[in-house]
């Protein structure tokens, strides 16, 4: 739909070219250049899956089990394929009956004794029992989306419930009902990392424990733009298109053909704009499946967008853990080892990534920043009557510097240090790197003294003192809370994750075309849906071409039109993506400076290339556009020794992880009267390596930061004992909104990687990771003079006033601690 005038459009494009095509130098690495995308999403012009239509299209609806767990005795159908417009109803009989395979998991994760995971079918629809509310049990397909909405209704389903299990620690329970009757205790797998002799033996040493327990809260992703899938088979070719909101259009299409017992040469996939994803638009869906199936089946396209409600239901939902740990400390409050037992919800089946993020993801990040010479961390990774769990921003990173910051404030208090002084005694100094951790991670760089150092003098924390004390004399708590992190981004090396378990590859693919006008087109297989592609990769281009940057297109997330690719996700795009971009253009340099040796009547190795210009040595030189032309008309070109054309290819595969780090400090108050906290300052230091757009990565960082206030203060998906989903709408789930956030003071304090060509870590991530204990840890000190020892976030107004009454109940008892 049309919602601007297209005068308006064109005059918004003109503004945005003018302002973008300055020089390179105007334009390329560490310039804030304004975002090519804005013109299009700010006019409203964007074109998302929804958008797109087809002749002769038909409306897919779901009928989704309304039980967490029963025994499907029958369905009938016939009411509904009678219904008006309906053209099919399809159940997992029929799709099993016609070679419609599950959908797998993307790891194969082993137990302690080496054995594989427990891993049950995952069928597009379910075909014996359902084990979540909101599973699909049956789809149908009319001619209008209100068809398919009311024979819905029609679909008659003999439901037999059984008792179920929502919350893990209740699934790991004696007797506790089972999700997989042929999976004893709910336990997909009992997952351990570490030396457990050297870590008791440390414990045994230790002069003081310090012992936490505490839950990671459930969280549901809620981007803006729900999922949807359009596909398009077309019988005459046997070719299917499918339309989806992916952050990886490549998977989607490798493991859709795995499920459809398709060729790769014949299916398609495109993600035009995505309206967000935060790790929720990675894997493939059941919907995305059926509707690739029926469209086979039919001959005719089928589409379906989820509304918000089926959102809540069946998204991969994250976090959701249960966690003890315990801290070892000698006489001098250095940390001497790590202990961590945490329970792991994965729902009902597994998705993509949903044995990877509480174990490879997170187990290896609990010895955080600092020097912890042994560790041991047994993760249970368990089933239960609910939505699946997998990645969510920052995915495993979040959860395991949550409880390491939690653990080291609290061990700070039990010891009468300095919660600063702490940390900073037992930080891996920079002369250290690189840095082998227990957790068999080695991080290339970093300088946490010095990220520390910013954050302390920026939150003015010297002078906290007299802020609180002011806070006070207006009946208000003031408490500071500080996180110290570091996280592993940039995708896991092919080599490692084989090694691990992974079913698949990491590299990423990029592909330069170099038009005759000099003009470019990048084809990358990542994916943006936010990030800021169109931008940032076109400023790679004009930083090493030399050409202005509205002469640089970018195309992603086409099967057809890319290479390869592994999409976007763990601040995986400009380490991965970029690299590979970086790496065909130096094979067009590269080429380019044969062509232009040619030109020069020089010898190769006497041109060299900078800021779009070829120079022989005798200062004779050559503009990049005259090669560009040359490498396609032909008429004085080396042909017999330079294949014709400037357009290369390049992979990149990571040599390591790329380590971003910092530390977020959050200043607060509570109200006792109501229990509400307010923040009034949020600090955030982070080292993210090197900086193409520093507005972008300011702006991503934002981002972070408010998904970290989200699940420390407001969020948190809950179901109650019989698995109904209490937090279904945005009624019951509290997203944060403006007036919930502060203005962030964001700094980049940067060491670059050394292992990839832009030096760059990732940044997409790193608030989600850093600043939920910083809040927690604040709301604590706070409460600190109550004797308030601990609180599980999301630290809500009724979780805080319950807080502060137990605590003054206990004074007036007598009783010391909360």
């Amino acid at each position: 739909m049309e919602i601007i005038k297209p005068q308006l459009l064109r005059e918004l494009n003109k503004l945005d070219t003018n302002e973008n095509a300055g020089s390179a130098a105007d334009s390329g690495i560490g310039r804030s250049v304004k975002r090519k995308e804005d013109a299009r999403f700010v006019a409203g012009a964007g074109r998302y899956v929804d958008d797109h239509h087809f002749p002769g299209q038909l409306y897919a609806r779901f009928v989704r089990s309304s039980y967490a767990h029963a025994v499907i005795r029958g369905i009938d159908v016939s009411n509904a394929l009678n219904a008006p417009g309906v053209v099919a109803v399809y159940t997992a009989a029929d799709m099993l009956s016609a070679g419609v395979k599950g959908i797998p998991c993307g790891w194969l994760i082993h137990d302690r004794e080496g054995r594989p995971m427990a891993e049950p079918p995952h069928y597009p629809l379910a075909l014996d029992k359902v084990r979540h509310v909101g599973e699909p049990v049956a789809v149908v397909i009319a001619e209008t989306l209100l068809q398919a909405q009311d024979a819905v209704e029609l679909v008659d389903v003999d439901f037999e419930p059984l008792e179920a299990v929502a919350d893990v620690t209740s699934a790991t329970r004696e007797n506790a009902p089972l999700v997989w009757d042929d999976i004893p205790g709910n336990v997909c797998c009992d997952w351990v990392l570490g030396d457990q002799n050297a870590t008791d033996d440390a414990f045994n040493r230790a002069s003081h424990v310090t012992r936490i327990e505490l839950k990671n809260n459930r969280l549901i992703p809620n981007p803006m733009e729900p999922r949807a899938a359009i596909a398009n088979y077309v019988a005459s070719m046997g070719d299917l298109t499918l339309y989806t909101t992916s952050q990886n259009p490549h998977t989607v299409r490798g493991t859709l053909c795995n499920i459809l017992s398709m060729p790769e040469t014949s299916v398609r996939v495109i993600s035009p704009d995505v309206g967000g994803g935060f790790g929720s638009k990675i894997f493939v869906y059941p919907e995305e499946v059926c509707v690739s199936w029926a469209s086979r089946c039919l001959g005719r396209p089928v589409r379906w967008t989820s509304d918000r409600s089926e959102a809540f239901l069946t998204d991969a939902h994250g976090r959701d853990h249960q966690t003890t740990a315990e801290l070892a400390l000698d006489a001098s409050g250095k940390f001497i080892g790590l202990r961590v037992k945490t329970l792991a919800n994965v729902g009902a089946y597994l998705s993509s990534g949903a044995t990877a993020i509480p174990t490879f993801y997170y187990a290896p990040l609990l010895a955080g920043v600092y020097q912890i010479p042994v560790l041991h961390c047994n993760v249970i990774v368990t089933f239960t009557h609910t939505c699946g769990v997998d990645a969510y921003r920052g995915a495993g990173r979040p959860e395991a510097t949550y409880v390491l910051e939690r653990l080291i404030d609290k061990a700070a208090r039990e010891i009468g240090q300095d919660r600063v002084e702490l940390r900073r005694r037992n930080f891996i100094r920079s002369d250290q790197f690189p840095y082998a951790t227990p957790g068999g991670l080695t991080y290339d760089s970093g300088d946490h003294e010095a990220t520390l150092r910013v954050a302390l003098e920026k939150s003015d924390w010297a002078g906290f003192e007299a802020r609180r004390q002011a806070a006070r004399r207006q009946g208000k708590y003031r408490g500071i809370g500080i996180s110290t992190y570091v996280e592993i981004a940039g995708g896991t090396p092919s080599k490692v994750l084989g090694e691990l378990g992974g079913r698949g590859g990491r590299a990423e693919s990029a592909q330069v075309r170099v038009h005759p006008s000099s003009a470019v087109t990048v084809f990358s297989g990542s994916h943006s849906h936010g990030q800021s592609h169109e931008t940032t990769f076109a400023q790679l281009v004009c930083d090493r071409l030399g050409i202005a940057i509205d002469k640089v297109k970018v195309v992603q997330g086409d099967t057809d039109q890319i290479p390869f690719g592994r999409g976007t996700a763990a601040s995986r795009s400009l380490v991965l993506g970029g690299s590979a971009i970086v790496k065909a253009l130096d094979k067009i340099v590269l080429k380019g400076t044969k062509i232009a040796a040619h030109l020069l009547n020089a010898d190769v190795a006497d041109v060299t290339f900078d800021n779009g210009q070829f120079k022989a040595v005798d200062g004779r030189s050559v503009m990049f556009q005259d090669v560009a032309k040359a490498a396609y008309t032909l008429h004085n070109y080396p042909i017999e020794e330079v294949e014709p054309g400037l357009d290369e290819t390049a992979f990149y595969d990571p040599a390591n992880w790329t380590y971003p780090c910092g530390c977020h400090i959050c200043e607060l108050e509570v109200d006792p009267e109501t229990g509400r906290v307010s923040i009034v300052n949020i600090v955030a230091v982070d080292d993210v390596g090197e900086v193409v757009n520093p507005m972008v990565v300011h702006g991503q960082l934002h981002g972070g930061l408010a998904q970290g206030v989200g699940q420390a203060l407001l969020e948190e998906c809950v179901h109650d004992e019989t698995g109904q989903l209490l937090t279904g709408s945005f009624q019951d789930y509290c997203m944060p909104r403006a007036d919930d956030l502060p203005n962030f003071e964001v700094h980049i304090q940067s060491t670059p990687c050394e292992h990839n060509p832009l030096k760059a870590k990732g940044c997409a991530e790193v608030g989600s990771v850093g600043v939920p204990p910083a809040i927690i840890n604040a709301v604590l000190d706070a409460l600190a003079d109550l004797k308030v020892t601990n609180i599980d976030m999301p630290a809500t107004a009724v979780a805080v006033w319950t807080a502060i009454q137990c605590a003054r109940d206990q004074s007036e008892h007598g009783i010391a601690d909360h």
